[in-house]
């Protein structure tokens, strides 16, 4: 890796500096108010010196927006560093290597990787998504680029300079259902095994859920890896919009919206007051908690008030521990990793008994698996008969029905997209590609909601959602996290997966060592 640290990367990794990021938003449009007031904003936080970094989102909510890489260059040329959000969504696996050279060459270094909000508008219409890849293979290619990537040449191979990024990655730990939260806790120790520097939660408000998230990432092995808490300033008209899951991922429950609108009516400035010493509070204990710093945002707030925040979260931190009881808003019925501290309301080191419910597997995960067993696994009975087909069939006129076959029976089966590069293994059967809008082979993105996918609210349960309980059944649910799927191999597209498999090609193939046929 590039012997390089950013002024952020240096924050977050002193244990004597509490880090403080500003998320700003800009609009869409390249000169229009938006944009103005993120360039004042800059100017302000870097004037002040009190900011680490200021974070710039990517399309958020799925909204087309100035480049967030290029604006992140032009906030550097002010003399602060921008945490630039880069995201999946939008861009192919070679434009998202391109860009990081770009930034890299701006010295653009601070990223945070996430999947990004499913686009909701475009040009005379909704945008097609494009998530090509998911965060933890951007991680992995951020790494490769860290070390010095090696790439062909016509001579053979060249290794490229290593950059310098300072890559972190998102997680969510505001899930209702253990299905749900333990996809995300999957997919977290995926980003942290692909080297993530860094973690930032989702906007959330319980506070066991925040210390849930740090000691996740603790419980996974990874104790040097800094935490970043999310604080939102909270209005009550975003508050009602997160409460109807309006704004996907971002969880704010009936009690909180209820007390948020006592105060408001109770209140001369519409509630300001009380959302900015309620951000505070937040500051204070995560601080208190062991989080490296904190992540600021908030719809339309001055700077003026982020120094408000910081100057009082640092006077309420010596006794964060009473301000927990205030930031008690579980989800009803929600499940927690860890079992519940009743003295401070927070966490014990203990994680709770996921062993103890076990529902049943259904008929159709039975069928597969057998099916699985017999054709799929080197002891299997068909493997060796399938494996002799495949190498007969191969490369011959005999080819193309075979692959309508198999095409056929997986699309009754499992809507298949005949993408060639199959994760039905990956996934207790159920294919990522056609059954998630995303396309996410590595776990959920953190957009879903009670267990319904961000895109199909209470139409469509994310395909995490279904695969867990499949793999409960049996005791295998670890496996999700187990190993990393690597981006689908675009030059098996419209191929026979099966062929892949038994010849080698596919990525399953070469995870389990499966070689094709020795020829005769």
């Amino acid at each position: 890796m590039a012997e390089y640290l950013t002024k952020f990367q240096e924050s977050l990794l002193d244990k004597d500096t509490f880090s403080v990021t500003w998320e700003l938003v800009p609009g869409r449009g390249a000169f229009e108010k938006a944009q103005e007031v993120v360039i004042a904003s800059a100017e302000q936080a870097a004037k002040s010196g009190r900011i680490h970094a200021l974070t710039i989102t990517d399309n958020p909510g799925g909204n087309p927006a100035i480049s967030a890489e290029m604006l992140g260059e032009e906030i550097n040329k002010i003399g602060i560093e921008p945490l630039v959000h880069f995201t999946c969504k939008d861009k192919n696996r070679n434009q998202l290597e391109s860009l990081l050279y770009g930034l890299d060459r701006s010295r653009v270094h601070n990223l945070l990787i996430m999947t990004g909000d499913y686009p909701v508008s475009g040009y005379k219409g909704r945008a097609r998504p494009v998530f090509d890849i998911d965060p933890s293979m951007l991680l992995d290619m951020i790494t490769d680029l860290n070390a010095g990537l090696e790439v062909p040449t016509f001579k053979g191979s060249t290794t490229l300079k290593p950059t310098g990024f300072f890559a972190g990655a998102a997680v969510s730990p505001f899930k209702k259902l253990e299905s749900e939260q333990m996809g995300q806790y999957y997919k977290l120790k995926k980003k942290l095994e692909s080297g993530a520097q860094f973690i930032v939660t989702q906007l959330g408000y319980d506070a066991r859920k925040f210390q849930e998230a740090l000691m996740l990432v603790k419980y996974w092995g990874y104790e040097h890896v800094p935490v970043v808490g999310n604080v939102y300033v909270l209005p009550l008209g975003a508050a009602r919009l997160m409460n109807r899951n309006g704004i996907p991922g971002c969880v704010v429950t009936d009690k909180q919206v209820a007390e948020m609108a006592a105060e408001v009516e109770a209140s001369d400035d519409k509630g300001k007051k009380a959302r900015l010493e309620r951000a505070a509070k937040m500051y204070a204990f995560m601080k208190g908690m062991g989080f490296a710093g904190v992540h600021i945002g908030g719809h339309g707030m001055a700077f003026e008030d982020l120094e408000y925040i910081v100057d009082r979260g640092e006077e309420l931190a010596p006794n964060w521990l009473d301000l927990v009881k205030e930031f008690d808003y579980p989800q009803p019925d929600g499940w927690y990793f860890f079992e519940k501290d009743e003295e401070t309301g927070l966490n014990k080191d203990t994680p709770v008994d996921r062993s103890a419910d076990r529902p049943p597997a259904g008929a159709g995960y039975k069928a597969f698996q057998a099916l699985h067993h017999a054709m799929f696994e080197k002891k299997g009975f068909l493997f060796k008969p399938m494996q002799s087909l495949a190498k007969a069939v191969d490369g011959t006129r005999a080819e193309h029905l075979f692959t309508r076959v198999e095409h056929f029976m997986k699309v009754m089966t499992n809507e298949c997209m005949h993408c060639g590069d199959c994760a039905l293994f990956d996934l207790a059967y159920l294919c990522p590609m056609s059954q998630c809008p995303k396309g996410q082979r590595n776990g959920p993105c953190g957009g879903s909601f009670e267990g319904w996918c961000e895109v199909y609210p209470d139409k469509k349960e994310c395909i995490y959602v279904r695969v867990y309980p499949r793999l409960k059944s049996h005791g295998a649910e670890d496996t999700l996290g187990a190993y990393h799927v690597p981006p689908v191999d675009y030059d098996l597209l419209w191929t026979s997966s099966w062929l892949n498999f038994y010849m080698g090609r596919d990525h399953s193939a070469k995870r389990l060592g499966i070689a094709p046929p020795a020829k005769k």
